[in-house]
């Protein structure tokens, strides 16, 4: 089968898909790594931090591998780094104003349910 130039592109190597392999990987490994110290220390004495380690990263790169050689799996990945390509970010001056925004509906609803609150509790002090 031969493969045209739209479908040579889609198969390649895609950056972003072999950082979103490689941060689960090692997300992988933490989880693993404090999950089995956990669980483990809790019915006895947990293995060596050196054994801990080696343990979750041969589970951690297997997983991974055999994830990355998934043909659906890769696939479903491919279409998440393209759909992340296609989102508009906004600048930072549209953060900023977002962000001063939420601070001032923030602080303005405070007050507000403070004098309702003062007012509730003068109220119930008179009853």
């Amino acid at each position: 089968m031969v493969q045209t130039p739209a479908a040579a592109v889609e198969n390649a190597p895609n950056k972003p898909v072999h950082l979103i392999f490689l941060c689960g990987a090692v997300l992988l490994f933490y989880v693993l790594q404090w999950s089995i110290d956990w669980i483990w220390g809790a019915f006895g004495t947990p293995p060596g931090d050196v054994t801990l380690s080696l343990g979750s990263a041969i589970v951690a790169i297997t997983v991974t591998t055999i994830a990355y050689r998934n043909d659906r799996f890769y696939h479903l990945t491919n279409e998440v780094a393209s759909e992340l390509k296609k989102v508009t970010w906004p600048t930072a001056k549209e953060v900023r104003t977002a962000t001063t925004t939420v601070i001032v509906m923030a602080i303005v609803s405070a007050v507000i349910l403070g004098v309702f609150d003062l007012a509730w509790s003068k109220l119930t002090a008179l009853v």
